[in-house]
C-alpha cells in the first residue's frame, strides 16, 4: 500500500515543527525574532527594514524596534545605502558580534541535536535519518 502524501505531510510538519520549537526552546540565547532577522541577513546580505519586515511578515513598525534592539545590542548595524538610492532608506548589515552570535546559537541547537540523535536512536535509526536529509532538502527547494 502506497503513503498517503497529505498524512506524511501534515506528519512532516509536526514533528519538524516540535522539533524546531524544543530545540528553541532548550538552547536560546536569543529570542526567536533576532535570530531570524540575523539568519536573514547572513543568508541574504544587508536588508532595509521595509525589506526584512516583508520578509518575516510582521509590520514596519514591529521590524523597526527589532531592528533597534538589534543595534543596540550591537548585532546589526546601519550601512550607507549604495549610490543613487534613498539615503533616508538605510539597508542593515550583520556586525561581528552580530556573526559570532549566529554562529554560537547555530553551533548549541546543532550540539543539541547531535546529543538527542545520539541518545534516542539507533544506529541504524541514524542511519535512515542522514539518508532522509537529500530528501528534506529537495522538498525545501519547492
Amino acid at each position: 500500500m502506497e503513503p498517503d502524501a497529505g498524512r506524511t505531510a501534515a506528519d512532516l510538519r509536526l514533528a519538524v515543527g516540535r522539533l524546531v520549537r524544543r530545540a528553541r526552546r532548550e538552547t536560546a540565547t536569543l529570542p526567536p525574532s533576532q535570530m531570524a532577522v540575523l539568519g536573514r541577513l547572513d543568508r541574504d546580505g544587508p536588508q532595509t527594514v521595509a525589506a526584512l519586515a516583508a520578509a518575516e511578515r510582521v509590520s514596519h513598525q514591529s521590524m523597526t524596534r527589532l531592528v533597534g534592539g538589534l543595534i543596540d545590542d550591537g548585532l546589526a548595524t546601519p550601512l550607507s545605502p549604495p549610490p543613487g538610492a534613498d539615503r533616508r532608506r538605510k539597508p542593515l548589515g550583520l556586525t561581528e558580534a552580530g556573526s559570532a552570535a549566529l554562529r554560537e546559537q547555530r553551533s548549541v541547537r546543532s550540539s543539541h541535536l547531535a546529543r538527542a540523535i545520539e541518545a534516542r536512536l539507533s544506529p541504524a535509526e541514524h542511519r535512515a535519518l542522514a539518508a532522509a536529509i537529500p530528501l528534506l532538502e529537495r522538498l525545501a527547494e519547492e
